[in-house]
């Protein structure tokens, strides 16, 4: 195997775990980020070297690359890391995952709520897994029907499930601070798969759970 993927994820990892770190005076986290967020402050009418906007560029540049972090992550490897042989054939719901995307559109946060369902077929995985394949692909420039998508599309391929079932539900920035400017709007999206899109009792037994 070439050694570039293997340097290229230590270096992601690295970055990622730096999106933490308390900056000093001196420091840089990414030349070109910051470069153009300074950019974007001067374009805006404001002075980048008054004392509360100096470490405003690299706080930016480490918060994107924290809110983008997903494209980093693999929905493959975290199932595969805690998937169980169980003879479980009950349906498993988990409710109410925070999550936090942003908006491709206007790079403006939308955030909410999942509902994640599956119909095991022998195998289990655990439950905070769930919520990051969740957070693998919210973590990303994203629209809410695509994002609904991948989650199911990722628990269906790797967790080998009779069914998988995800609802999402979420408020959206982009129409609460800007445009329409409507506040209390929220967006609800679905993606079913498997029997959950063939059984109808199947369907209505998992919305029972996450509306209860």
């Amino acid at each position: 195997m070439s050694e570039k993927p293997k340097l290229s994820k230590v270096l992601a990892e690295a970055r990622y775990a730096a999106t933490f770190e308390a900056e000093s005076e001196e420091e840089v986290y990414d030349r070109k980020k910051e470069a153009l967020v300074r950019s974007m402050l001067q374009e805006i009418g404001e002075d980048p070297d008054r004392e509360g906007l100096r470490r405003t560029p690299l706080r930016v540049a480490k918060a994107m690359d924290f809110l983008t972090s997903g494209y980093q992550l693999s929905a493959a490897e975290i199932i595969k890391k805690a998937l169980f042989v169980e003879d479980v054939k009950e349906m498993v719901v988990i409710r109410d995952i925070e999550f936090y995307s942003m908006c491709e559109h206007h790079m403006l946060p939308f955030f909410g709520h999942a509902h994640v369902g599956y119909l095991p077929n022998g195998k289990v995985v655990g439950l905070s897994k769930v919520a990051r394949v969740v957070d693998c692909f919210a973590r990303r420039l994203q629209v809410q029907e695509r994002l609904t998508n991948q989650v199911a599309d990722a628990l269906i391929e790797h967790l080998g499930a009779h069914g998988v079932a995800v609802v999402m539900e979420a408020s959206h920035t982009c129409m609460m601070m800007r445009g329409v400017q409507k506040q209390r709007s929220t967006t609800v999206s679905s993606a079913m798969r498997g029997s959950f899109e063939t059984n109808q009792l199947t369907r209505a037994e998992f919305m029972s759970f996450i509306r209860a």
